[in-house]
């Protein structure tokens, strides 16, 4: 089991004591870092403890200490889960060959391109939640939100190193530049569509954090059968700390609902919005725009460049292990297509259609934490049922990017999407009344009006445990 040396500049467990150039260069890249984090990091944090959680090991037992720690202080580290022997590459072309420990040459734009990817999400989201604090609910959802900002910073981390460790000067220029973009800016975005969206209520920061934040769950699991080791084992332990962001979605979500049930049990003839609950019509709206906007961050459909990942042997499926043909060089999937108005099946190669194998499970996993909720509202005894949209409405990525869609999956026509869209995505007048709601609850054990508390609190303390030090 490798050993995480705690006391050095960067923590670590790669031995970067060992390779002073590697270690020069991420030293160097330190401060450039922490000058982003100061810029567009979360606000009202810098002087503040917080009670965080911070890895300290890569074991699945005991990873993980509980201190108050000023946010600027964390201890960002590079880990990796520890190396299986004799790794073999478990699908693709290369099926059964050693796994890599240095990049195949051919290979490198295309692992270059990947991780650069993946890595512009971790300080994008950062930039979007940037001000959540000035409206937190609790102290307990502001620990939280301070949580999940210092672990995606880990995660730039992560990759950064794998930039720097294994791509050389291009790898350097590619890690400057992922602290020049910034989400939502015209002029230099992030990569990606859904990490430009703002995030400016904390219904969308627990919709992002349970439907976006699960892409990275299933980008990540993907991207832990590589071929290219160290890209397999950082991803590996990032799903280590990428639970605990689901777990701040889902349950989020699940107490926006609880809360809303009690209000209109108590008043069962009042629109809940009049007693400072958010209607559950409001909340399946917010719903159908994160899910959307996340299930285009697989990518196409249909997709060539989906299938050179897999053929090449650096992204494979979830759960590769499971698969009975790890060459995918036969068989179809079926993928629905609108072709003159009408759904028509079409037949697609497998390698091809490998991103959306990945987001059937993607849909699974999300249709599970939706089933909480609607159990929660079977428990209350009310009679609503929220539901994923379907998986062709609101794409602004793919074969369903050029049409319209209602959250059944029904094709419409543009004008009728025009007329009806304000009652599937949340419109102005739905905004402007989450925005209402949005005012910061700071004292231990209290909480805002349209959310209910947690069942538990954090490592064994309940609720009223004071999460930040105000």
């Amino acid at each position: 089991m490798s050993s995480v040396d705690l006391n050095a500049r960067i923590p670590n467990n790669v031995d970067l004591k060992t390779d002073k150039k590697l270690q020069r260069a991420l030293e160097k890249w330190l401060p450039c870092y922490q000058s982003w984090w100061g810029e567009v990091g979360p606000e009202l944090a810098a002087d503040k403890e917080v009670y965080l959680r911070t890895a300290v090991a890569v074991d699945k037992d005991g990873w993980a200490h509980f201190d108050y720690v000023k946010m600027p202080e964390y201890r960002w580290g590079i880990l990796l889960a520890d190396a299986v022997p004799d790794r073999k590459i478990g699908f693709g072309d290369h099926y059964g060959e050693p796994a890599w420990q240095e990049i195949p040459g051919e290979y490198r734009n295309m692992l270059r391109r990947i991780i650069v990817t993946q890595a512009d999400t971790e300080p994008a989201s950062v930039e979007q939640q940037r001000l959540l604090a000035r409206t937190a609910p609790s102290l307990y959802d502001m620990r939280n939100l301070f949580q999940v900002n210092v672990e995606e910073g880990r995660h730039l981390w992560a990759m950064v190193y794998l930039l720097h460790g294994y791509f050389g000067r291009d790898g350097r220029e590619e890690a400057e530049e992922l602290l020049e973009r910034r989400s939502g800016n015209a002029d230099k975005p992030r990569i990606l569509g859904a990490f430009n969206a703002p995030i400016s209520d904390w219904v969308s920061f627990f919709m992002f954090t349970m439907f976006t934040d699960r892409d990275g769950k299933y980008q990540l699991l993907s991207l832990a059968e590589s071929g290219f080791d160290p890209l397999s084992r950082t991803c590996r332990f990032m799903l280590t700390e990428e639970a605990h962001h689901m777990f701040v979605g889902e349950t989020g979500v699940r107490r926006m609902v609880k809360r809303t049930c009690e209000v209109m049990k108590e008043f069962p003839d009042a629109d809940p919005r009049e007693h400072g609950a958010i209607d559950l019509a409001t909340l399946q709206k917010y719903v159908n725009f994160w899910y959307s906007i996340s299930l285009d961050l697989f990518g196409g459909e249909v997709s060539s460049n989906a299938a050179d990942y897999f053929a090449s042997g650096i992204k494979g499926r979830y759960r590769e292990e499971r698969q009975e043909d790890h060459l995918a060089l036969e068989g179809c999937y079926v993928v629905p297509q609108l072709r003159d108005g009408k759904m028509v099946d079409v037949e697609v190669p497998l390698r091809n259609a490998m991103n959306e194998i990945l987001r059937d499970s993607y849909v699974d996993d999300n249709q599970r934490g939706v089933d909480q909720w609607n159990k929660t509202l079977t428990q209350e005894g009310i009679d609503f049922k929220i539901e994923l949209p379907h998986r062709r409405f609101n794409r602004q990525i793919g074969i369903y990017s050029d049409a319209e869609f209602d959250p059944k999956g029904n094709p419409l026509d543009a004008a009728t999407w025009a007329s009806r869209k304000d009652e599937w995505l949340p419109n102005e007048k739905d905004r402007e009344y989450i925005d209402s709601l949005m005012k910061r609850v700071v004292e231990p054990g209290k909480i805002a009006s349209w959310i209910a508390p947690p069942i538990r609190g954090i490592n064994g303390n309940d609720f009223d445990f004071e999460y930040v030090r105000l």
